[in-house]
């Protein structure tokens, strides 16, 4: 099972990132979860300074952009 967790404020650039990442992992056919985390000291904890973030499986994957599902689905396998 993988752990997908979108970081940042709920904004559409988050929001597109998490449509995405669900995607992807459909798309792969492989179990997930999705957490959207949105408190800000949470993010920071993460290290990212710029959302939306990506993290998978507690490492971070993506910072500042929007990854398209191809390159979220590189990033699951």
């Amino acid at each position: 099972m993988k752990t997908i967790q979108i970081l940042g404020a709920g904004c559409p650039k988050c929001r597109q990132l998490a449509e995405n990442a669900e995607a992807a992992a459909r798309g792969l056919g492989i179990e997930f979860e999705i957490a959207k985390i949105t408190d800000i000291h949470d993010i920071v904890s993460f290290g990212v300074m710029m959302t939306p973030g990506l993290v998978i499986d507690g490492e971070v994957k993506g910072v500042g952009k929007v990854a398209s599902v191809e390159e979220i689905k590189a990033l699951l396998r």
